[in-house]
């Protein structure tokens, strides 16, 4: 049976549970005979030396005690300990003294343990006499023994049966293998070495049967080391002897424990077993004294069966190991099972599990059973396959059980780097014409990640795939549509990647496409006919409108759909209610239901075909019999899309060794993980980089055994985790593991740890009570009891320890009876599983047995803490044993930090608490706290107990709370899940924190990892408390407050899902069409063909005309009703009314007031939009937008036109441009104005038309449109400035700035120090071309500061600034300094202003004579030279220097030697410039008298002119250097006509003639 199974199978699910089993196999036959002839023969020596003695017939010694055992009988020294249920609780173990068998009771005893014990001290002070009255029984005994002995030979007959077709089998193969060519073959194991488990001390041997030819050599390996009997003298023993080999270990300690394996090699090859050896402590010791055991008269309570009077023996030998397939394959799983007695038409049960899941058989998977031989067969291997196998094996007295792992591996693929195939295809939430259909994604990807999914469906009955989505889906989930009601389909999906597709799962189970409800009831079973028909009449009640329901919100979004979930109202009546989900689009007020079917009876419902990317707001309705109450409040806008995460990658992943082939591999749990689906782990040798997955089946625990792995090689292993929204990241490899056996490890634990805390709790003259703590750690396995024992302390001096219970004791307290008052004494206990007894405690204090006098009470006891939360946890108690003077009033609970000291303790409760646990609120989060409690009675407070366990305030990830939960049938339950389950976790459910045993009340079903507790009839009597906890987890608890108020909610709840009502998707809505027609429509969820609908308005009801068009789809449960207008009298209300049979519902809409105008305006405006989109139109009306250039652009978007339309632009009425053909049938019209300015404003019009009509589209560009138009006309200018910058003049200081454009419009600002600038003639602005500049003329340190110069353009101004101070105000200042005085020389140098000619041509005897204006200050030293010597004043040179402006030179008579260069040079401080001119003198010509020669305003020589100017335009120019540009390049001088001279003034004359 399942207790029988070590522990160090039992902790872990995946070991192989089978692997004792196999070491047995042919050799069990063999195994029992010497065992039961070696119980005879000791039974037998011990009966004559006892009749020898005392004369008294031993008979007893006859009944075998192996065959009245329910346990298979081994050979090792090991008795089974077993209760009244057959159960294993401990072991029994014989101690060997020479020829003498004594026993002791070790660890646990049963009932007859305890007998034995009391038989056991009374013979050894009984007499003579007790052994003849002993003597009475033996003839009842020898029947007995008939009986038993029959019994034997039945069950080593059909052992050796087994045993005889096994050989034959085995020789046929044989004789099959060998033919005259060659007889060698390799070694086989005839019989195998099995496993012991041993007492220190003791001495063990293995041994085995090899055949082969040659004859194999035989080597012993301990841990994979050579066992070496030379280095270890008297430890080791090797012998063999005809092809039978043993290993001999003397005086076994704990370094004994370990994998044995023995290796037997020829030239044909090599061949290993295994063996184990387990070596266990002996709890106590032994009293030699004791004598013999008596036999036990009640034998029969033992293994027999009242009803039928046989004890059936189960053994399952020759099982099926860790198995590996593919998909597509077959696998067969079989085990030999031994039943004795042998029944001819016996047939006990067999079950096959997967997974703790009872199989059935299917087309998947096929059983049989032969008569000894149970099989399971996989007719198609896929990876749902994969899992614990277990195979049990039920009797009328017990059961037996053996577990092996089947691993699945991908089929290969269709397409190199495809995909494997999509597992656990699933139907949910199947109705009418949808189901969701769920899978898993699989473990292995191709090399590439996975696209998405497709699914299929099939209709049952056809061989027909269609493909329901068109492109592929991420998420594990998909909402299949369009089913047809009444019809069975199945589905499968495929996944997909970038190099193809992948071979299609497994399909799923057939679901109808049907009402759930339906569904149900062709699911029930009827009542039978009781031929009688009762009329009850209820009594009336007044109903009442239900409120709003409460704490609205969306559990669950993704793409396809959304799951909302709420709280009942708290005013509802006593009647059901039933919800109205209404959904509306984010921005707008428009609600429309969206309801199906299906009545919403549970506060919970899911909303498909909304829109992905859209944001919507829900809110939900109650209703009954008496109305359809207010709306809850709407939850957020919550945009359609995936939210559920994809897991994060799991925690740090430990390998730890298990066997030759496997490894044990644990990682910490995703963090935040929601709807985890499970985990996949892959292994890589170390250096490959290539990484093979571990298991193909998601694994939800944090620990898996990896099988099929390479002994001596080294590992890697990563993990990751996966939900419906895809895989997770890998975790980070592990750390290397050699894969190799670890038998050893770990077993030195198995037992639990030490208990400790040892207090007193009560203390009489010759009692105490003794309370302990739980170890901290249990071993892996239950905790079956304690034992303590005691000393007596003399003098300081501890005295020898003695046991005080026999029996182990459950509960963690414990009264030690039979001691001395007065007396001194000590105490330690030891805690028991079923892999053995632990060490014992250390010794506690001394305590004084004497009795409490006290009137206070003692200490409470057994602490526990529970439900632990970051802000609060439950502390559970145990009153105290003491009551004090009077009985217990209540209790106070006291909290401190972990690390603070004693002074710290301060108190949770003012008034003391009645109840045995309290719910504390912590002050802190992330700290460690510990709790002790005090009672008290009338008398006072008495003693603290024991303080708990330092225990951390935080909430653990994947903590679960109890959910309370009505379904559509008004059944009211409690919900607990929990995801870290381990093979031995049950949930325990409490009613005030008392395990609840009587199922009248509340009903308890556990599936997998949820639990549910059913209330069968909720009344007052259920009040309380619930809390549900599982057990071998890290304290996964929670509880539920089930008060009055909160009972009477849940029956209104109840109640109100009784009456559904015709549910609607949408309310009545409104919505204009084309030509501006109006549709009222709504639609119901599903309605019958036979519905009737009803239109009223006003309260009249509307019927089918010209007027009203009315339409119902009942494929859609669409219901319509047109109007192509509405008119001043359609303002009232508008309502449908909805009849299915029974059921009935109404939609209204009011259209009146603003309402009903806003959508008569907004019809008539459609109505009118219609027509005009019939000709040419407008699809975007006249606008404008301004150029970077600053160019104003007006354009307008057009539609339906063609090439006869023409476009015409108008400025006030005048056509500015127009055009008859435009190339193209819709584009934009634009109309360019360039450096707008005041007169470009006005009322500009387009107007397109055509045959088909005309459209005119306006803009007024005037006042405020002018306005707003310039203002972004000068935002652009402002955005185009340059930033402010800093120019020096001769004047000053200037700063400014540059724009695209300048329009005289634009309005500019200066700022000094954030104040407006105040111009003068010091600080004046302007422009120049795009230029805006501001001069600052003689600045001084008053202009140091921050300038500005702000842009205005309506909107916002904009600044450009600069920074005038510092280092840039110096620099500056000193520039401006530095071009002043340049200004001041070049302004006051000696300059030559008026121009001489380049070359002057005269005549022989001639008179010359020119003039130029001279500047300068002062005034200019003039000098004039000829060949570059200087000339003096004489008769023939005449040189004036008048005024100090005007310098002449004359020649009296030129001649030839006249010819030359002349220059005159000015000169004064500021500097020195000259003038030069040539003079040629030709021969005369006749005499012209003298000839003055001027220059005009361009520098030409002027003929017969005035000897100085006289006005200011006939000021003559100077001419000088490089600067005569204007200047003639040569004169001549020659004769003037004679009218001509006719008019030369009479002063030029007389200067001729001087």
């Amino acid at each position: 049976m399942s207790g029988s199974i070590p522990f160090y199978q039992k902790q872990h699910r995946h070991y192989d549970r089978g692997y004792r089993s196999k070491e047995v196999e042919s050799a069990i036959s063999q195994y029992q005979m010497s065992n039961r002839n070696y119980a005879a023969r000791s039974c037998t020596r011990a009966s004559e030396s006892l009749s020898a003695s005392r004369g008294l017939s031993a008979s007893y010694t006859e009944l075998d005690e192996s065959q009245l055992s329910p346990m298979p009988k081994r050979a090792k020294p090991t008795y089974l300990a077993m209760d009244k249920e057959n159960h294993i609780i401990g072991y029994v173990v014989p101690i060997y003294r020479g020829s003498q068998e004594y026993a002791s009771g070790l660890d646990t005893y049963t009932e007859e343990a305890w007998r034995y014990r009391e038989a056991r001290e009374a013979r050894a002070k009984e007499n003579a006499g007790y052994m003849a009255r002993r003597n009475l029984f033996t003839s009842g005994l020898d029947m007995e023994r008939t009986e038993q002995t029959s019994r034997k030979v039945s069950v080593r007959e059909s052992a050796e049966r087994i045993c005889l077709n096994k050989r034959i089998y085995e020789k046929e193969e044989y004789h099959k293998r060998m033919n005259e060519d060659s007889l060698m073959h390799a070694p086989e194991f005839v019989i195998k070495p099995r496993s012991h488990t041993v007492w220190e001390k003791q001495c063990v041997r293995l041994h085995c049967t090899v055949s082969g030819w040659p004859e194999p050599r035989v080597v012993w390996y301990k841990n994979n080391v050579t066992i070496d009997p030379m280095a270890h003298p008297g430890k080791y023993k090797l012998e063999s002897s005809y092809n039978v080999h043993s290993l001999e270990i003397n005086r076994c300690d704990f370094d004994d424990t370990a994998q044995y394996r023995v290796s037997a090699m020829n030239s044909s090859g090599e061949l290993s077993s295994y063996a184990s050896i387990v070596v266990k402590r002996f709890k106590g010791e032994v009293d030699e004294n004791l004598p013999k055991p008596r036999p036990r008269s009640t034998v029969s309570k033992v293994g027999l069966v009242p009803e039928y009077g046989i004890n059936f023996e189960t053994h399952i030998v020759d099982g099926f190991g860790v198995s590996f397939g593919r998909e597509g394959e077959t696998m067969s799983l079989g085990a030999t099972v031994i039943i004795s007695p042998n029944l001819a038409r016996y047939q006990p049960e067999v079950q096959w599990y997967r997974d703790d899941v009872l199989l059935q058989p299917s087309k998947w998977c096929q059983m049989h059973w032969s008569g000894d031989r149970a099989s399971l067969t996989l007719t198609h291997l896929n990876k749902e396959d994969e899992g614990l196998y277990t195979l049990r094996i039920t009797t009328k007295t017990k059961y037996e059980s053996y577990s092996a792992y089947v691993f699945v591996r991908d089929a290969d693929a269709e397409m190199e780097g495809a995909p494997g195939a999509p597992l656990d295809v699933a139907c949910q939430d199947a109705n009418k014409d949808y189901v969701i259909v769920t899978w898993k994604q699989p473990s292995v990807d191709g090399g590439s990640s996975i696209l998405g999914y497709f699914v299929d469906r099939c209709e049952v009955g056809t061989t027909h795939w269609s493909q329901c989505n068109d492109t592929p889906v991420k998420f594990a989930r998909f909402p299949v549509t369009g089913l047809v009601e009444g019809r069975s389909y199945i589905f499968r999906v495929r996944a997909v990647n970038k190099c193809g597709m992948s071979r299609p799962s497994r399909v799923s189970e057939a679901v109808a496409a049907m009402d759930p409800a339906d569904r149900a009831r062709m699911r029930g079973t009827s009542a039978p006919w009781t031929g009688q028909i009762i009329v009850t009449e209820e009594e009336p009640a007044e109903g009442v409108v239900p409120g709003r329901p409460k704490h609205l919100e969306v559990t669950e979004a993704t793409k396809n759909y959304v799951v909302l979930s709420w709280n009942p109202p708290g005013e509802r009546g006593h009647e059901g209610i039933m919800y109205y989900v209404e959904k509306c689009v984010a921005g707008t007020d428009s609600w429309q239901r969206v309801n199906t079917e299906i009545p919403v009876k549970s506060p919970r419902f899911a909303l498909f075909d909304l829109a992905e990317g859209k944001a919507y707001s829900f809110r939900v309705r109650c209703c009954n019999s008496a109305g359809v109450g207010e709306p809850s409040e709407a939850t957020e806008a919550i945009t359609v899309g995936d939210k559920l995460d994809v897991p994060s990658a799991p925690g740090r992943v430990v390998p730890t060794r298990n066997t030759d082939t496997s490894v044990v591999v644990s990682w910490e749990a995703s963090k935040d993980a929601k709807e985890l689906v499970g985990y996949y782990i892959e292994a890589s040798i170390v250096g490959s980089q290539k990484f093979e997955p571990c298991n193909n089946k998601p694994v939800k625990g944090t620990r898996f055994i990896c099988h099929g792995l390479l002994t001596g090689k080294s590992y890697v292993f990563r993990v990751k985790a996966l939900n419906a929204a895809g895989l997770s990241d890998y975790s980070q490899e592990s750390e290397a593991i050699e894969v190799k056996a670890a038998i050893g490890g770990g077993i030195l634990h198995a037992s639990p740890a030490p208990p400790y805390g040892i207090n007193i709790l009560e203390c009489v003259r010759d009692s105490m009570v003794l309370a302990w703590k739980q170890p901290t750690f249990i071993g892996g396995a239950d905790i079956t009891g304690y034992f303590v024992d005691y000393r007596e302390v003399v003098n300081g001096v501890p005295g020898k320890w003695h046991e005080a219970n026999i029996k182990g004791i459950s509960d963690r307290a414990y009264r030690v009876s039979d001691l001395k008052e007065k007396k001194k004494y000590q105490f330690q206990v030891r805690a028991a599983n079923m892999a053995g007894v632990g060490i014992p405690s250390l010794p506690s204090d001394t305590f004084v047995c004497e009795e409490w006098t006290i009137a206070v009470p003692g200490p409470p006891h057994d602490l526990q803490v529970t439900e632990v939360r970051a802000k609060s946890m439950v502390l559970l108690y145990k009153p105290p044993v003491y009551q004090g003077r009077d009985p217990v009033n209540g209790y106070y609970i006291d909290i401190k930090e972990a690390e603070a000291a004693e002074e710290a303790w301060r108190g949770v409760n003012e008034k003391a608490v009645s109840n045995n646990y309290m719910k504390i609120q912590i002050p802190k989060e992330g700290e460690s706290f510990v709790f002790r409690v005090r009672a008290q009675n009338k008398a006072g407070v008495g003693k603290t107990s024991q303080p708990t366990e330092p225990v951390l305030a935080e909430t653990k990830p994947g903590t679960q709370e109890i959910v309370v939960d009505v379904d559509d049938d008004g059944v009211i339950s409690l919900n607990f899940a929990c995801s870290n389950l381990t093979p031995d976790s049950k949930f325990v459910w409490c009613k005030n924190y008392e395990e609840i045993t009587d199922d009248t009340r509340l009903a308890v079903e556990t599936k997998g990892e949820k639990s549910k507790a059913t209330f069968k009839a909720p009344a007052e009597d259920d009040i309380g408390i619930y809390s549900c906890s599982v057990t071998h987890t890290d304290g996964a608890s929670s509880s539920y407050d089930l008060s009055a108020d909160e009972l009477k909610k849940l029956l209104e709840i109840s109640h109100e899902h009784k009456f559904p009502i015709i549910p609607l998707k949408t309310e009545l809505a409104v919505e204009l069409q084309e030509k501006g027609r109006v549709r009222f429509w709504l639609q119901a969820e599903k309605i019958s063909a036979n519905a009737k609908i009803d239109y009223v308005f006003n309260d009249n009801s509307l019927s089918q005309g010209d007027k009203y068009k009315m339409n119902f789809n009942k494929d859609t449960g669409v219901i319509e009703m047109f109007m192509e207008s509405l008119r001043p009298e359609d303002e009232g209300t508008f309502t449908f009314q909805l009849q299915d049979g029974k059921a009935t519902n109404q939609s209204s809409l009011v259209l009146i007031g603003d309402v009903f105008k806003e959508l008569q305006k907004e019809s008539a405006f459609m109505c009118k939009e219609w027509h005009r989109k019939q000709g040419p139109h407008f699809v975007e009306y006249l606008s404008y937008e301004v150029t970077p250039e600053c160019n104003v652009v007006l354009k307008c978007k057009v539609g339906n036109i063609k090439k006869d339309t023409v476009a015409v632009w108008y400025k006030d009425g005048h056509e500015v441009k127009g055009d008859n053909n435009l190339p193209f049938t819709e584009g934009v019209l634009k109309l360019e104005i360039a450096q707008i300015s005041k007169k470009d404003s006005g009322v500009y019009e387009i107007v397109m038309k055509d045959d088909r009509g005309k459209d005119t589209s306006t803009l007024n560009l005037t006042d405020q449109g002018f306005r707003d138009l310039m203002n972004e006309v000068f935002g652009v200018i402002a955005n185009s400035s340059t930033p402010l910058k800093i120019q020096s003049t001769e004047e000053g200081i200037r700063l400014y700035s540059f724009v695209s454009y300048y329009n005289e419009a634009l309005q500019v600002t200066w700022h000094h120090k954030d104040s407006a600038i105040a111009f003068t003639e010091r600080i004046k602005s302007g422009v120049v071309g795009e230029q805006l500049w501001l001069q600052i003329t003689e600045p001084t340190e008053k202009d140091k500061g921050m300038y500005a110069i702000e842009f205005f353009d309506g909107k916002g101004n904009l600044k450009r600034t600069v920074e005038l101070a510092g280092q840039a105000f110096d620099d500056a200042y000193a520039e401006f300094q530095r071009l002043k005085a340049a200004a001041v020389a070049e302004r006051n140098r000696a300059r030559v202003a008026g121009g001489l000619p380049d070359v002057v041509t005269i005549q022989e005897m001639k008179a010359l004579n020119l003039t130029c204006n001279i500047s300068g200050n002062p005034v200019p030293d003039v000098t004039w030279l000829k060949n570059e010597r200087e000339i003096v004043t004489d008769d023939h040179y005449v040189m004036k220097f008048e005024a100090g402006k005007y310098a002449s030179f004359t020649i009296t008579k030129v001649n030839t030697t006249d010819s030359g260069k002349f220059s005159i040079l000015v000169k004064n401080k500021y500097g020195t410039e000259s003038a030069d001119f040539t003079l040629v003198v030709t021969e005369g010509k006749g005499d012209l008298g003298i000839t003055a020669y001027l220059t005009d305003d361009d520098g030409n020589v002027i003929i017969g002119s005035r000897s100085r100017p006289t006005t200011p335009t006939e000021r003559r120019k100077s001419v000088t250097g490089k600067k005569m540009q204007k200047r003639k390049d040569s004169v001549v001088l020659q004769k003037p006509p004679e009218e001509d001279g006719e008019k030369i003034s009479k002063n030029n004359q007389e200067k001729v003639e001087n």
